[in-house]
């Protein structure tokens, strides 16, 4: 039987969201979710992995103000990290907070069945779910948040690979290049510098 999985050892490729126009429309869609919309817009503001965001409790960054950052180690690297707060994380999570009222020890992205950290799995189909809402064609998942920042970075603040590197804790910036994939357009748009 066939199933839509990778085979064990072997992994999916996820694309970022390249588009502003399509990270506006997933906040539009997520407007009335507070924690949905606070966990998109962490994810493409920072750059950490699913799994650090998810370890978050409310505590660690409900009295942070823009320009604020919360220590994290990384889970799966074990170096240390940092969250910052910039201000369009601020006004989401000024938004949770006022609309969700939650308790300190609560886990920031809490499942709404368990009282517990939503799974990475749950995280991986939720971003799915949105990048299929606005009709966007790919391959998503919560590496798309990750990417996203990176190409966002790279591509509209002219942000280059060495730092993007460093935020990812990336070996070299060539992995970094790896992970943010480039596209062939990319490649022939040099060609058309005069030299």
């Amino acid at each position: 039987m066939k199933t839509n999985h990778p085979t064990k050892g072997s992994s999916i490729r996820v694309e970022p969201i390249r588009r502003l126009e399509d990270i506006k429309a997933i906040k539009k869609l997520l407007r009335d979710s507070p924690r949905d919309l606070l966990l998109f817009t962490m994810g493409i503001n920072n750059g950490l992995r699913i799994g650090d965001l998810l370890r978050l409790k409310v505590e660690d960054v409900q009295h942070l103000r823009p320009n604020e950052h919360f220590r994290i180690k990384e889970q799966k690297t074990g170096k240390h990290n940092v969250l910052l707060i910039n201000k369009t994380v601020h006004k989401a999570l000024a938004n949770y907070t006022e609309k969700l009222c939650p308790d300190p020890e609560d886990y920031l992205f809490k499942s709404r069945k368990s009282g517990k950290a939503i799974s990475v799995e749950h995280a991986n189909r939720m971003v799915k779910n949105w990048c299929r809402q606005i009709n966007l064609r790919g391959n998503y998942g919560t590496h798309t948040l990750r990417k996203t920042f990176g190409y966002i970075q790279r591509v509209h603040y002219g942000v280059g690979y060495e730092l993007l590197c460093k935020r990812f804790n990336h070996s070299s910036p060539s992995v970094t290049m790896r992970y943010l994939g480039i596209e062939e357009s990319e490649v022939n748009d040099i060609l058309m510098n005069e030299i």
